[in-house]
């Protein structure tokens, strides 16, 4: 009977224990579920634990990284050539063979120069590029067409950048000038196209140092304009024009004869300017010498000399202190005005030699000695307020070519510039 019940009793708890249990679960999961809808709408809410909050946040913003200022090696230095025309049969100081070129171009290879573009030499003044310790940079000015058909062929061979200075009035012009198109064509391939002014007047002379035609061109616009306008057109309208034929940013200037006055390098700064240079060649430091008075070597084929200068950066061209002028001053036909001119003819025995010699800087009065091939050391006379030299030939030249060596004192040290000409009685020169 005993064991009956406690059957009884067993099968009844076996039937109900399950039961039990699953109303237990059931009231257990309910609450588990309740509670995580109400701890997700909490999140939601911005109420949730400290765990669901992080998990759920919008994840910050990335910070900009800072611009960082390119280190700039100060102590590197830079030359600049200055080319013209480019002739297989050079005929005048202006000209060189383009074999003589592309040899010239090898040695810059050969001295471990880095050939490079303007701008990034503008850049490493301001501060924003470096460049290598060592560099050139290469110019061809006027505008003759043998810069795009004869010197541009051999620049692409060395992969050599360049930057062409040219004045309005010659582009386009016809005979040797290039033309627009062809400017155009050379800006697109990335070559520099800079201002070299309007007429390539001297901007200290109204109309020296050009041809008749220019020069009366250039008294009209004194005449109309002004000194002042004349310089303005030379200087400023020069670039406007560039810039909107070409389409460009014009942003260095070159002295026409590397000869400038006071008032044209204020014009320099007005017109905005970034750099303008003469052609009295000199090692270009980071800060030295000043923006508007950048020196460049004037390459002449007949004297080799001026390359041997640019090669040797005078003085190094690896940093150190930079030299106020160079070991030996620029040629008269690259740097100064004269008379004759450089590489001139002319008919008259008895000439007057003159010079300006303001391109060889700050010159000590009492210093200034010329000679005359065939004469010597002769007894010419120096004007320290217009910095001219002068000799009056006394006796009939015999026909033939002479040369002119100038010495002076700038700074201290020995200068000296040179230029030839030639005396043909049936030439009918001056």
């Amino acid at each position: 009977m005993k064991n009956s019940l406690f059957l009884r009793l067993w099968i009844c708890a076996s039937l109900l224990l399950p039961a039990a249990l699953g109303l237990g679960g059931c009231q257990k999961l309910k609450s588990l579920t309740s509670k995580k809808s109400t701890d997700s709408q909490s999140s939601s809410a911005g109420g949730g634990t400290g765990k669901d909050t992080a998990a759920n946040a919008t994840p910050a913003a990335t910070p900009k990284p800072t611009s960082v200022a390119p280190a700039i090696n100060k102590s590197a230095a830079v030359m600049v050539l200055c080319y013209h025309r480019f002739e297989e049969k050079p005929h005048d100081a202006l000209a060189i063979a383009p074999a003589e070129f592309e040899k010239e171009m090898q040695e810059l290879k050969d001295n471990n120069f880095s050939v490079i573009p303007m701008q990034d030499f503008l850049a490493w003044r301001r501060g924003d590029k470096d460049i290598p310790p060592k560099c050139a940079i290469i110019s061809i000015d006027d505008g003759y067409v043998s810069g795009y058909d004869l010197a541009w062929p051999i620049l692409k061979k060395f992969g050599y950048p360049f930057t062409m200075f040219v004045y309005i009035n010659y582009i386009g012009s016809g005979g040797k000038s290039v033309s627009w198109d062809q400017l155009a064509e050379m800006r697109d391939a990335g070559v520099d196209i800079e201002c070299h002014s309007y007429s390539h007047s001297s901007l200290k002379s109204p109309g020296g140092g050009t041809d008749r035609h220019t020069r009366e061109m250039v008294m009209k616009d004194v005449q109309s304009l002004g000194v002042d306008g004349w310089l303005r057109k030379e200087i400023v309208e020069s670039k406007q024009v560039l810039e909107k034929q070409l389409g460009i940013k014009c942003n260095v200037f070159a002295y026409p004869f590397g000869v400038y006055s006071q008032k044209a390098r204020e014009m320099v700064k007005e017109a905005g300017y970034e750099a303008a240079f003469t052609v009295y060649g000199q090692r270009l430091g980071n800060s030295s010498p000043a923006f508007d008075l950048l020196g460049r070597y004037a390459v002449e084929f007949n004297k080799p000399q001026i390359f041997a200068d640019a090669i040797k950066m005078v003085g190094g061209g690896t940093g150190g202190p930079l030299p106020q002028v160079p070991a030996n001053a620029q040629l008269a036909s690259a740097s100064m005005l004269t008379q004759p001119a450089d590489s001139e003819t002319i008919s008259n025995p008895k000439p007057l030699i003159k010079a300006n010699l303001a391109t060889m800087g700050d010159i000590e009065p009492g210093s200034v000695e010329m000679r005359v091939s065939g004469l010597g050391l002769v007894p010419a006379k120096y004007d320290a307020a217009t910095k001219t030299v002068s000799y009056q030939v006394p006796q009939n030249l015999n026909n033939g070519d002479y040369s002119v060596i100038l010495n002076a004192k700038v700074g201290g040290r020995r200068v000296e510039t040179r230029w030839s000409f030639k005396y043909d009685p049936n030439s009918g020169g001056r």
